[in-house]
């Protein structure tokens, strides 16, 4: 954790990258603006002072041509229509001059003031020694003035004239220069701030990728490999701190979870352990019902028979309490081998199933019925099976048998001198149907509705109502090995007798009833059995 708190955050690494790009692009800002200015500036100086001022120059040449141009005409033909070209001339002169004059401030190192005070100068000697004599002359028919001093006089405002456009045109060629180079300096920014910013990109690709991009890579493989199974494998993380801290605490989870891992695998073990002894016990179980159905039985027919023998030969020979004790071993022997035969069909419930198949609750309940038709002779009661119960997968002879114990027990506890009346019908209710088997007997107190349930627990004794105790444990056992659950409904209080209700799973093939809230019983028929 040492280490972690010396390594760099991501906030730290994104603000140094941050800070360099903004200090980048300050400086690609400042370096463009700047190259901007110098363009401005020289472009400025090209095209508002340096050009103007060639372009004056050029036009005060020409003005000076046309003057020489006027008076040499006008000596040949003193008309003044001739020397107009000398009087546009001057003023041509003028307005260059006029223009030429403010642009001095603009080249403070040229030569252009002692330049355009050469041309003036020169100008203003030739018309004065030459040219305006050289009119007066013409105008008065007098001989004109010697033309080779006029020329010489000219040849020096030629030569200042051309000396002021040369030194003008070298200005606009370093004016030209200048902007061009200037444009240089700006495409070399340009190029170098993208060339900067493209190794900036480059780099900071890199570093994330070395730095964010492949520790959060290496953390998540680490993490699929605890969770795919390898709970063994260590997660270091690695990078920013944010990284290794997150790294050791997938670390601490990935110990935690070996720690509840290996405690399951011992539990686990515990419980493999406990279910080979669970194993060996329900083999002893199993070696006991076979005992108990076979080496058990045996000795006790044998009991069974000779105490019916010995009263059926000795009844009536012996005293009344010699007939009365062997009654008690016959009755003894014979509730030994009920009680026998009901433990033994206990403990085969989910044990010696042959598999679930469709079973037709009307047949089950009909055959049910048919084995109770002595105690329904015997009770003048009544049996009623609804039409149309449905068919639901289970074990054909456990569905049997249980519906056999509910009837049963509706005919047996009946009330005194009332005929017991049963009724088998069913509801589907969602994806389960609710079986219920109700009669009109005797009923059962709402405190007992569990009791009745637990093995060998009865609410009457044997002499009012016979029986081992076992009936409706075995039919609860029976419902829960088909997934449902069996309760006591006890309906409306003034009414009499019991209602057995329980579940079945709905079979895959039937669909849900069209709406579970306003779905009916089944329509019943009561039949007699």
């Amino acid at each position: 954790m040492e280490d972690a708190q010396q390594r760099w955050t991501l906030r730290r690494w994104f603000t140094v990258g941050a800070t360099v790009l903004g200090v980048l692009s300050v400086l690609a800002v400042v370096l463009g603006a700047w190259a901007v200015v110098r363009i401005a500036d020289a472009r400025t100086v090209l095209y508002d002072e340096v050009a103007p001022a060639v372009t004056a120059s050029q036009n005060l040449s020409s003005a000076v041509r046309d003057q020489e141009t006027g008076v040499r005409g006008f000596t040949i033909l003193a008309n003044d229509v001739f020397l107009a070209p000398y009087v546009n001339g001057k003023q041509a002169e003028a307005a260059a001059v006029a223009a030429l004059q403010p642009l001095d401030r603009s080249f403070p190192g040229a030569r252009l003031p002692a330049n355009l005070q050469e041309v003036e100068v020169a100008a203003d000697t030739w018309r004065r020694d030459y040219a305006e004599p050289t009119i007066a002359a013409a105008r008065a028919g007098a001989p004109t003035p010697n033309a080779e001093e006029g020329r010489l006089l000219f040849d020096r405002v030629r030569v200042a004239t051309a000396t002021l456009i040369d030194d003008l045109q070298t200005e606009r060629l370093a004016a030209r220069q200048r902007l061009d180079s200037t444009i240089t300096f700006l495409a070399v920014v340009g190029i170098t701030i993208t060339a900067v910013a493209a190794v900036f990109l480059l780099l900071a690709s890199i570093g994330l990728r070395k730095v964010i991009l492949s520790p959060i890579r290496r953390l998540a493989a680490q993490t699929r490999q605890v969770v795919e199974g390898s709970v063994g494998t260590r997660v270091l993380g690695s990078g920013p701190r944010e990284l290794v801290e997150l790294g050791a605490d997938v670390e601490a989870m990935r110990s935690h979870i070996q720690r509840e891992v290996d405690e399951l695998q011992e539990a686990n073990a515990q419980l493999d352990d406990r279910t080979r002894d669970l194993e060996r016990s329900n083999r002893d179980l199993e070696q006991f019902a076979y005992v108990a159905s076979h080496d058990l039985q045996e000795p006790l027919r044998k009991v069974s028979s000779f105490c019916q023998l010995l009263q059926r030969r000795y009844g009536g020979k012996l005293d009344e309490r010699a007939d009365q004790y062997i009654e008690f071993a016959v009755d003894g022997a014979q509730r030994m081998q009920r009680l026998i035969n009901d433990l033994l069909a206990f403990s085969r419930v989910g044990r010696t199933t042959t598999g679930f198949e469709p079973v037709d609750l009307g047949k089950a309940a009909g055959a049910a019925a048919a084995q109770l038709a002595a105690q329904v002779e015997e009770t003048g009661g009544e049996i009623a099976i609804a039409d149309g119960l449905p068919t639901v997968p289970g074990d054909p002879s456990l569905v049997q048998q249980l519906l056999m114990n509910l009837i049963g027990n509706g005919l047996k506890f009946h009330r005194t001198d009332v005929p017991p009346v049963v009724r088998v019908d069913a509801v589907q209710r969602g994806d389960e149907w609710e079986v219920s088997v109700s009669d009109n007997g005797i009923g059962i107190e709402p405190e007992f509705a569990d009791k009745i349930f637990v093995i060998f627990q009865r609410l009457h004794g044997r002499d009012v109502y016979a029986g081992t105790g076992i009936g409706l444990a075995l039919a609860k056992k029976i419902v829960e090995f088909h997934g449902g659950r069996i309760w006591v409904d006890h309906g409306e209080p003034d009414e009499p007798g019991t209602a057995i209700r329980l579940t079945l799973p709905v079979s895959p093939a039937d669909p849900p009833p069209a709406d579970p809230a306003l779905a009916g019983a089944v329509p019943s028929k009561e039949s007699p059995s």
